[in-house]
C-alpha cells in the first residue's frame, strides 16, 4: 500500500503538504498542489476515506430525506426516482455519497438527527408539508446554521434554500389549451394544499378560468392525494357530474391515468368524450391510452441544482446560490385533450 510518505518524496514536500492537498485545508500554491496529485497518481495513492472524514470533520455524504407512505412504492414513482437520480449525479460529480433516510409520520419530527450523528454534512429534503410541526422542525434547523434544501416545497413568510418549478405558470398554460380547444366546464382534480405546488396549481386554473370570464365552481374541484388510486376513486364523482364536465385538469399523471381508467370502465374514454391534462410528463403519459397531455417538470434538473446549492454551503455557509431557484414548465399536447372538440 502505497503511504503519504512515499508521496511526499517524490513530490519533494512534506507529509502535512500532502495532507493539506487531499483534505482541502489551508491555502496552497497550484504548483505545488498540481505536483502532489500527480505525485498520487504515478504512485496510485487514495487516501483513507475515514482519515479525509475526520480530517475534514465532514461525513462525505449528502442526506436525502425522503417521506416514509405505507404501500407506496417512492422510487418507482417518476416524481421521486427523477429528482433523486438529479441529486445522485451532482453528488457524483462532486465526490459526494447519497445517504438516504425515511421519515415515518410516527416518528418525532427531528431533522437535525443526522446532522447530530454527523452521518451528513447537509440535507436535500423531498415530500415536506406546511404543517406547524414541519414549520417548526426547519425553523429549529436553520438556527442551528445546518444546510439544508427543499425541493418543490416552500413555506410562505419563511426564507429557506428552495429550489421549486414555476407550477403556476404550468397550470394556467394547461387550462388556457383547454380553453382554446373550446372546453368550458373544466373540472380540477387537485392534491392537498399542504403541499405549496397544490396551491400554485390553482391558482393557476382560477387565474385562466377567471381570464376567460367563466364562473369557479367548487362542486368541480376535487382532491386527491396524488396517486393513483385517489384518480381512480375521483372518477365516481365526476360520473356523477358528467353532464357538467367537458375536460380535467388533474394535479398529476398518476391522478389523471387513475381517472382515465375510472371513467373508461363506465364507457367515458378520454379523447373522444371529455380531454384531460395531467402534471409531470412521466413515462406513464407517453404509454396511456390515450397518450395524456401533461405539464413537463424538470425534476432530474431540480435534484441536480438542489444538490449543488446545499454542497456550495457547506463549510462555509457562503450564499452562491439564489435563496429561490424557480425553473419553468412546458406543456406537451397529446391526443387526451384533443380529439372530441379541438380535433386531430
Amino acid at each position: 500500500m502505497v503511504t503519504r510518505k512515499e508521496v511526499a518524496e517524490l513530490a519533494h514536500v512534506s507529509e502535512a503538504t500532502v495532507s493539506r492537498v487531499f483534505n482541502g485545508l489551508g491555502p496552497m500554491k497550484a504548483a505545488t498542489k498540481e505536483r502532489v496529485l500527480e505525485a498520487a497518481k504515478v504512485l496510485g495513492y487514495h487516501p483513507n476515506a475515514i482519515a479525509q472524514s475526520f480530517a475534514r470533520r465532514r461525513s462525505g455524504n449528502l442526506g436525502v430525506i425522503l417521506p416514509y407512505m405505507p404501500k407506496v412504492h417512492l422510487f418507482s414513482a417518476f416524481y421521486f426516482a427523477e429528482i433523486l437520480s438529479g441529486i445522485g449525479e451532482q453528488v457524483r460529480e462532486q465526490g459526494y455519497d447519497m445517504l438516504l433516510s425515511l421519515l415515518t409520520p410516527d416518528d418525532e419530527l427531528d431533522y437535525g438527527r443526522l446532522y447530530r450523528s454527523q452521518k451528513v454534512d447537509a440535507c436535500v429534503i423531498l415530500g415536506a408539508r406546511d404543517t406547524e410541526s414541519q414549520r417548526n422542525s426547519l425553523i429549529q434547523l436553520q438556527e442551528q446554521g445546518h444546510s439544508f434544501c427543499l425541493v418543490n416545497q416552500r413555506f410562505e413568510g419563511l426564507s429557506f434554500l428552495e429550489v421549486d418549478a414555476d407550477h403556476v405558470e404550468g397550470s394556467y398554460q394547461a387550462v388556457r389549451h383547454l380553453l382554446a380547444e373550446g372546453y368550458q366546464k373544466i373540472a380540477f382534480l387537485n392534491g392537498s394544499p399542504q403541499y405549496s405546488n397544490s396551491l400554485d396549481r390553482l391558482h393557476g386554473y382560477e387565474k385562466a378560468m377567471l381570464e376567460a370570464g367563466l364562473t369557479i365552481e367548487p362542486e368541480l374541484m376535487f382532491e386527491g392525494n396524488y396517486s393513483r388510486t385517489s384518480g381512480y376513486e375521483a372518477a365516481a364523482k365526476l360520473w356523477e357530474m358528467r353532464d357538467r364536465v367537458e375536460a380535467i385538469f388533474a394535479a398529476n399523471d398518476r391522478m389523471a391515468i387513475g381517472l382515465m381508467q375510472g371513467l373508461r370502465e363506465r364507457g367515458w374514454v378520454a379523447g373522444r368524450d371529455f380531454a384531460v391534462i395531467g402534471c409531470d410528463n412521466s413515462d406513464a403519459a407517453k404509454l396511456s391510452d390515450p397518450p395524456l397531455s401533461s405539464i413537463g417538470v424538470p425534476f432530474f434538473e431540480m435534484g441536480k441544482q438542489a444538490a449543488r446549492a446545499v454542497l456550495a454551503r457547506v463549510g462555509h455557509g457562503a450564499v452562491e446560490h439564489e435563496l429561490q431557484v424557480k425553473l419553468p414548465t412546458e406543456l406537451i399536447v397529446r391526443q387526451s385533450s384533443r380529439i372530441g372538440k379541438g380535433g386531430v
